[in-house]
């Protein structure tokens, strides 16, 4: 009887296991499908019928995306968005969260043309105890000592997109190693997925 509860245990935990990525990917699709989906079919309703095939809503928000980025990519449609731009700034309130959401578009822009997080490296804990996992991202001068500093983003482990940027000299820290792919998926998995071992 033990030995049969040990093998149920066993079995229905390898199942979860292997249900697990399935459901996120459900899960996933779900909102997807709920929050741009059926929003943008239901929204161009009033106007045109529009027969719902599922997934029609996601395709058409990627060809709006696509034509804007072609109009933008020209000469013709950055003198228009950059008119807008210039109307826009001149509202008031409206200004500052346009500026908000440019400052975001261009740190994209900027990250698109060469790789965001550079490498991956180890930085003192506080106090000099232990190690903390971050993600060089650029260099910095000290002009009062004329020292290069590295520039690393110490993520938060619920969202690796988030955390804080601190400024370290290059011998204090180390070269793990990891391809950031690695260490995204230890920060995610809040350390149950972690590589074997610091390689260098």
């Amino acid at each position: 009887m033990t030995n049969f509860l040990k093998h149920l245990r066993v079995y229905i935990f390898r199942g979860l296991l292997a249900v697990i990525p399935l459901a996120l990917v459900w899960i996933a699709v779900r909102i997807l499908y709920k929050l741009i989906d059926e929003r943008v079919i239901s929204s161009l309703e009033p106007y045109i019928h529009v027969r719902h095939i599922p997934g029609m809503g996601i395709l058409l928000v990627l060809l709006s995306l696509y034509l804007i980025g072609l109009v933008a990519s020209n000469v013709v449609g950055r003198r228009v968005l950059h008119l807008i731009g210039g109307f826009i700034e001149r509202i008031p309130v409206i200004k500052f969260i346009y500026q908000i959401g440019k400052q975001l578009s261009d740190s994209f822009s900027t990250a698109s043309d060469k790789q965001a997080f550079q490498k991956v490296l180890l930085v003192k804990g506080i106090n000099n105890q232990g190690w903390m996992a971050g993600f060089l991202t650029g260099t910095i001068k000290d002009n009062a000592t004329g020292e290069e500093l590295l520039r690393v983003l110490i993520p938060a482990t619920h969202n690796p997109l988030l955390g804080y940027i601190i400024l370290v000299k290059p011998d204090q820290t180390r070269d793990p190693g990891w391809t950031v792919e690695e260490t995204l998926k230890a920060m995610v998995s809040v350390g149950i997925i972690f590589p074997a071992e610091i390689k260098k």
